[in-house]
């Protein structure tokens, strides 16, 4: 099979999602040194460059590379994440009357959920920069790719979760190699650890939206999807929504494909909903204006696990997304998430985490109120597998 040609990335720098102040592409960097708020990637987009690029023999996220920061092909780290599947779910949308729905299943990815797309691009990032090793404050998956991705690349991987997390996890992690630490409370809790822990900047802080690149990898969700519907995007996105990378990278990716031309100027983009739980639901108290923003929010554990993120940075980009794709915010609760992982395990012969059911019931919600019209394109996204929770969801089928 013939390979594709080494082709140069077009990142031209990073820039502060606060207020567009330029960094460095080329050195280390994690939040912005104005805002400390997230940094974003920006690519050279007016120089033409044709669909044809898309490398067509690399079955992974690797296949825009072109659009990805990695410099040199020899630094990446990579398992085959990316390029999953997307479903179309005929049992469960015609009993609803849905004349089209669709899943995009990132519980196919390697380690089992989106994660690996964005730890994949950090821990590359992190190669290429000459780090020697990572840390990492999770609620579950996010730990298992950074210490596969880690194993992989030769790096030192620590990974701070709470004490609550389902056993799969912590075990993934330990055959991994990594160093786990378990902790009292959320992620913002284990958050705390690991500022206190890595105070000296040993190791590279790889949490979402602290350093400029996991969102990179997050985003092939949203080229991915256009490419694979013949670039014809669906009308509404429902995303579980904790911290909120991928909702963020999705839409960053329909913008640079509009600059680059591979999305008509005149396209509709999807309206995106931002799915929570109604244990943790810090994005919706700020969007319904309960609250100034998220910083002093106190969460509960919920059984979807990457949910359970009280205070997430990204908060101001995901409001940015939602306003600007006149979308929406919705919370579930542990009990509608547990009918609907049965719902899609018996019509759709589907497992999903409980965020992936999460957001399919945040799709009957919507229809409920006719926010959703049976006639839309509608596309689910399921951020992992169904085997890690089984411990949340013991006896519930």
């Amino acid at each position: 099979m013939e390979t594709c040609t080494a082709l140069t990335s077009r990142i031209q720098t990073l820039e502060c999602s606060a207020c567009g102040r330029p960094h460095s592409a080329f050195t280390l960097q994690r939040v912005s040194e104005c805002c400390q708020m997230p940094l974003l990637a920006v690519y050279d987009l007016l120089e033409p460059l044709s669909k044809a690029s898309i490398c067509q023999t690399e079955g992974s996220m690797w296949r825009y590379r072109e659009v990805l920061p990695l410099l040199h092909d020899e630094n990446r780290v990579s398992l085959g994440e990316g390029f999953t599947p997307i479903l179309n779910l005929q049992r469960l949308g015609s009993r609803y009357d849905l004349q089209s729905l669709v899943l995009k299943d990132e519980g196919k990815n390697p380690t089992g959920s989106f994660k690996a797309r964005g730890l994949s691009m950090a821990i590359s990032k992190a190669k290429e920069l000459g780090i020697e090793g990572c840390i990492v404050p999770t609620a579950g998956n996010a730990g298992v790719a950074m210490a596969a991705y880690c194993a992989k690349a030769g790096m030192r991987a620590v990974v701070a979760m709470p004490r609550h997390t389902p056993k799969a996890f912590r075990e993934e992690c330990y055959w991994y190699g990594a160093e786990v630490e378990l902790i009292d409370g959320l992620i913002n809790d284990c958050a705390a650890w690991v500022r206190h822990t890595n105070a000296n900047g040993a190791l590279l802080d790889v949490s979402t939206l602290k350093e400029p690149y996991r969102i990179e990898g997050k985003k092939t969700m949203g080229y991915e999807i256009a490419e694979q519907l013949n670039w014809q995007l669906p009308d509404v996105i429902l995303y579980p929504a904790g911290g909120g990378t991928g909702l963020i990278g999705i839409w960053k990716a329909f913008q640079e494909m509009k600059a680059l031309g591979w999305l008509a100027s005149d396209v509709q983009l999807p309206r995106m909903v931002a799915v929570q739980a109604t244990n943790c639901c810090p994005l919706i108290e700020t969007y319904l204006g309960r609250q100034a923003n998220s910083h002093h929010y106190v969460g509960k554990p919920t059984i979807a696990n990457g949910l359970a993120v009280p205070r997430p940075l990204g908060e101001p980009l995901m409001l940015d997304v939602l306003r600007a794709s006149h979308g929406t915010a919705v919370s579930i609760t542990d009990e509608q998430m547990v009918e609907g992982m049965r719902e899609l395990g018996r019509l759709e012969g589907l497992f999903v985490a409980p965020e992936g059911a999460a957001v399919w019931m945040a799709a009957r919600h919507l229809l409920g109120t006719g926010w959703l019209r049976p006639d839309e394109k509608i596309l689910l996204l399921n951020t992992g597998a169904g085997q890690k929770y089984l411990d949340n969801v013991e006896g519930q089928y």
